[in-house]
């Protein structure tokens, strides 16, 4: 206690907090940032691909890849590549508990595989490429597999077991990724879409890394509002939103006062 009948709480203590707010923060941010790639990485191949096509003078009739893999033949492969590899690193540095670590450890391994063997091009592919497709071929159902592994182990993870509404998006996410990982096999064995614009296995595709994302955007919100952080988060967003109701009421105003009178 200080003279002043304060208490003080000993340095070590203090730092011992510190890094736990720390490591709760770092924890978020890797949660948040695997649910923002998952969520914009489908969305913004088709789009890298319609802005490249204008930029160029083309028609845009191809910005749809047949499959997300088949993106490292378009304009958008550095994204497609850098962000699964952003993804893989993410995966392996999450720590929760031993068996999340691993299934975490093995679907990064499989993303930076994915992002490292290219699949083969639709046509004239040499043996070589041939050869990197197989394993781009492994490394993505790997991935997917393990995808939905994760969600479904996080289901009964300690901490998130008494959380509903963190633990069912998880299962969900990974009774999704399973089924359309069905779907899409059956899609490529019937040839069913394959004349499609958008194909059925970039659908399903799609929607498996879309679960994946929302359900990690979700947890990501969630510790936010357990350390506290979600209140900033919402007081930024209410003062834009603030902002901008303003600057339309200033410009509703200018505009009638600018409008002629009849």
């Amino acid at each position: 206690m200080s003279t002043d009948g304060t208490v003080t709480v000993p340095l070590r203590d203090r730092v011992a907090t510190a890094q736990r707010d720390q490591d709760a923060r770092t924890v978020m941010r890797l949660r948040l940032g695997v649910g923002i790639i998952g969520v914009l990485l489908p969305l913004a191949l088709p789009l890298g691909n319609w802005i490249a096509a204008l930029l160029d003078g083309r028609t845009g009739d191809d910005v749809w890849p047949g499959s997300m893999s088949g993106a490292y033949h378009t304009s958008i492969r550095d994204v497609f590549v850098g962000s699964l590899c952003a993804l893989g690193t993410f995966l392996i540095i999450y720590r929760f508990n031993r068996m999340n670590d691993v299934m975490g450890t093995v679907a990064g391994c499989c993303a930076l595989g994915v992002a490292l063997f290219p699949t083969a091009p639709g046509s004239g592919a040499d043996s070589g490429q041939l050869t990197a497709s197989v394993f781009h071929l492994v490394f993505a159902v790997g991935l997917l597999t393990s995808m939905a592994g994760f969600c479904l182990l996080m289901y009964w993870a300690p901490g998130i077991k008494d959380r509903s509404y963190v633990r069912r998006p998880y299962r969900v996410a990974g009774v999704l990724i399973l089924v359309f990982m069905a779907l899409a096999g059956a899609a490529a064995v019937t040839g069913v879409g394959d004349d499609w614009p958008v194909t059925p296995l970039y659908l399903c595709e799609w929607l498996s890394v879309w679960s994946f994302g929302f359900a990690w955007t979700g947890a990501a919100l969630s510790l936010a509002e357990d350390i506290g952080r979600l209140s900033r988060t919402r007081a930024v967003v209410g003062a834009v939103l603030r902002w901008l109701r303003s600057l339309g009421g200033l410009l509703g105003r200018g505009t009638s006062r600018s409008r002629p009178a009849v």
